[in-house]
């Protein structure tokens, strides 16, 4: 066998066979959260470009670091769907369809909707740890960094990606995601990119918890169609 193809089947030929099966046997209700997800972030795109509705989009959604705590727990759930102003909105979409998808599939939709949070919640108490500290620490961040909004659903979709893939042994490929996220930082130090390592440090946290009770689906039932991890619903 080519040795690209074996190196293919290696990393990602569990996660293919569990998301074909899944989506061969349920078709779209194997991802139905994840394209509620998708709809529920097109329709805040939508809204928060119309005059009528920005404020409301920020009211329910919008977290930043200078709003009091409990107003940012109460809007972080939200904000997992409310996609960046100054980007593409269809990227966020493929993102959220892709990804979310997966890991519904492969972990459940409410484990993978506890992971959002917990990698959005990690990011938005990052910022106010970071503003804290100032930027003279590794760190810290500016105190202009209070008024910028977090990042919306790319946290949860980094997080969820790195999550999905060190679960099902895709090793390679967390390192990747984690690699290009560090890169992100050195390149253009901002919030966003602080936050997506804060969300991925806490989902690494998650993986060492999870690590003792959990035992991966070995390799060598990859393709034999047979012995499939379960499908959760």
């Amino acid at each position: 066998m080519n040795p690209l193809v074996r190196w293919v089947r290696a990393e990602w030929g569990l996660l293919y066979v569990t998301v074909r099966a899944a989506l061969v046997e349920r078709h779209w209700r194997a991802i139905a959260m994840t394209l509620g997800a998708v709809c529920l972030t097109a329709a805040f795109q939508f809204v928060q470009n119309q005059s009528w509705g920005y404020q409301f989009v920020q009211d329910v959604g919008a977290v930043r670091a200078q709003d009091p705590l409990w107003l940012s727990l109460l809007r972080t759930p939200l904000s997992l769907f409310v996609p960046a102003l100054d980007l593409p909105v269809w990227g966020a979409l493929v993102q959220i369809l892709l990804v979310f998808g997966i890991a519904e599939i492969c972990l459940g939709w409410w484990r993978t909707l506890a992971l959002a949070y917990v990698a959005t919640l990690a990011g938005t108490l990052y910022a106010r740890v970071g503003i804290s500290l100032g930027p003279g620490n590794p760190l810290g961040l500016p105190a202009s960094d209070a008024q910028i909004v977090d990042t919306g659903p790319s946290a949860a979709v980094v997080a969820l990606a790195v999550f999905v893939a060190y679960r099902y042994r895709a090793y390679v490929t967390a390192g990747l995601v984690v690699a290009s996220m560090v890169i992100e930082v050195a390149v253009k130090e901002n919030l966003a990119g602080k936050e997506h390592l804060a969300a991925i440090a806490a989902v690494l946290v998650v993986c060492a918890v999870a690590a003792p009770r959990h035992r991966p689906p070995g390799r060598e039932r990859t393709g034999s169609g047979s012995g499939l991890p379960p499908i959760q619903s």
